[in-house]
């Protein structure tokens, strides 16, 4: 059975055709994929060094000199700071992202929300924006023993912002880092 030159020729034509396509297409999604890439990291960012700035509601314990101007840090496994530390000792962190009205109106944080302790909170530090999503992170850390596990929850971060908030005995504590 012979084939003609001119069929093979047509065959290496399409050929090349369709893998022309095909590196277009993988261009244009790997373009796609780098313009959407930062959006998706700057949204829950925490992988920076915190500073306590405030805090709205009552510290039952801890008293204001021992937080106010304290920094918490987050860097990939490690963490260091005045509410949380974890040594590489197998941290990890997920998150929930909310709209501002699924967040207010979640029941998991109706006893902070009481007299609309968030609304406040935000509204003071200018993040009523309808259409910022909200991320409320669990940052654990297994420990060496079971002793040593650490769960910090909620922290909140809100984006576009450099600010985020930790409930914290009867207070939402504000932090803040540097853009």
């Amino acid at each position: 059975m012979s084939t003609s030159p001119a069929i093979w020729r047509n065959r290496l034509r399409s050929n090349s055709f369709m893998k022309s396509i095909y590196k277009m297409v993988k261009s244009t999604a790997l373009v796609a994929l780098i313009l959407t890439f930062p959006s998706i990291l700057n949204a829950q960012y925490i992988d920076t060094k915190w500073t306590v700035t405030g805090y709205f509601g009552e510290l039952w314990f801890a008293e204001e000199e021992e937080i106010l101007g304290k920094q918490q840090e987050f860097f990939k496994g490690w963490a260091n700071g005045v509410f949380y530390s974890c040594d590489y000792a197998g941290q990890s962190a997920t998150y929930n992202a909310y709209t501002l009205k699924e967040f207010l109106g979640n029941k998991e944080f109706e006893l902070v929300n009481q007299d609309k302790a968030f609304s406040k909170v935000f509204a003071a530090n200018g993040l009523l924006n309808e259409n910022a999503k909200i991320f409320v992170h669990r940052i654990t850390c297994n420990g060496e023993k079971v002793v040593d596990r650490k769960v910090l929850y909620p922290f909140i971060t809100v984006d576009g912002s450099s600010k985020a908030f930790y409930v914290y005995e009867g207070a939402i504590i504000t932090l803040t880092f540097d853009e």
